[in-house]
């Protein structure tokens, strides 16, 4: 009997972590899931933005955390979380 005392309460033990670490995944998730992302053209790109990552890299020179290419005359758009 004392051995299954022992299981049970290892087992216990286990699923209270797994449910611990499910929970902190879901609040993560909801965290950012709340986080608005704010987009303004690039002052800085003139031409027609044909690579996000060029976009981006002066969207960075610009303050923002990042930008891509968008719309049918292909501008940059810088975002930033706000």
């Amino acid at each position: 009997m004392e051995m299954k005392k022992g299981f049970s309460s290892q087992r216990f033990g286990v699923v209270l972590l797994l449910l611990l670490v499910v929970l902190a995944s879901r609040e993560d998730a909801v965290s950012r899931a709340e986080a608005r992302v704010c987009e303004s053209q690039s002052h800085g790109f003139h031409h027609m933005c044909m690579s996000d990552h060029n976009c981006a890299l002066v969207c960075r020179d610009e303050g923002f955390s990042g930008g891509h290419c968008q719309g049918l005359r292909k501008r940059c758009f810088c975002t930033k979380l706000c």
